[in-house]
């Protein structure tokens, strides 16, 4: 099987956090379950299959959420992945493939049937994408028709939503996605706010930098300096989204091409937000 270099460094989750979740997916049950398999061996704890995808190099293969239209398919694939490993197996979806065929409740049926363990649902369904608003009635249809836990995903962005859509759809957990973007506090933010009731304050600009500066050096080992530069652009937007100055510091950030150039013009954005934070005080 041709596998690229950056499907390799994947493959390989040394010094990784524990529990650690491996996410394949694919259409063949024997290579899914092959799949598994290796993953375990190289230290998976969670093996979570992705059934969600809504991209069209994804779909085109009819992979990720295209597999909805095929529930044969779908059960033949969790039981060959769920019988090949002796580790927890997951499963991600959404409602279905279309608003005219939201059959998200069987497809949760066949996996509590097949020995998932838990069952993560996006509220929207493939033809949707990532456009409109996504909705709960499906997600709190399948938790009420299944015993296994159930987590509410798709444009939970706060942490009052958070709390609002677990009250709705009585589901277990919510899963952030597209809102931890440049924003990874918001994971502790929800955490404080089920537990307190109140909103956490916003992280400090120091904060913020220090996360960031991480971020890209993570980045850079993992990609290397051609691509971490370029993947890091994107990271470097979301994170400084809402912060003064920040469109310029973004347009001048695209114009660099070295790993130290983007660090470098990086701590001196922050430490001037910084300064002038201490002047205004």
């Amino acid at each position: 099987m041709w596998a690229s270099k950056k499907s390799l460094l994947r493959a390989n989750h040394d010094g990784e956090p524990e529990p650690r979740s491996i996410q394949i997916a694919g259409t063949d049950p024997l290579m899914m379950a092959e799949a598994a398999q290796h993953n375990v061996k190289q230290g998976a704890h969670i093996i979570d299959i992705n059934m969600g995808c809504p991209a069209k190099k994804v779909c085109n293969v009819m992979a990720g959420s295209a597999l909805l239209q095929n529930e044969k398919l779908v059960a033949e694939i969790l039981n060959a992945v769920v019988n090949a490993v002796d580790v927890p197996v997951t499963l991600k979806i959404r409602t279905g493939w279309d608003k005219n065929n939201r059959n998200g409740v069987a497809i949760a049926r066949i996996a509590e049937q097949s020995g998932i363990q838990a069952l993560a649902v996006h509220g929207r369904t493939r033809a949707d994408a990532y456009r409109g608003d996504a909705e709960y009635d499906t997600i709190a249809a399948i938790k009420a028709a299944i015993s296994i836990p159930v987590i509410a995903n798709g444009d939970i962005s706060s942490p009052e939503k958070a709390k609002q859509i677990l009250d709705y759809t009585q589901a277990d957990a919510v899963m952030i996605g597209r809102a931890a973007q440049g924003n990874p506090w918001i994971f502790k933010q929800i955490h404080h706010y089920l537990t307190y009731g109140e909103r956490l304050a916003s992280p400090a600009v120091a904060e913020i930098r220090e996360i960031l500066v991480e971020h890209l050096n993570t980045l850079y080992t993992f990609y290397g300096d051609y691509t971490g530069v370029r993947m890091a652009r994107k990271h470097i937007a979301w994170y400084s989204k809402g912060l003064r100055d920040g469109n310029l510091f973004r347009q001048q950030m695209n114009t660099l091409e070295h790993p130290q150039q983007q660090l470098d013009f990086t701590e001196q954005f922050f430490a001037q937000i910084e300064q002038q934070d201490t002047i205004a005080a």
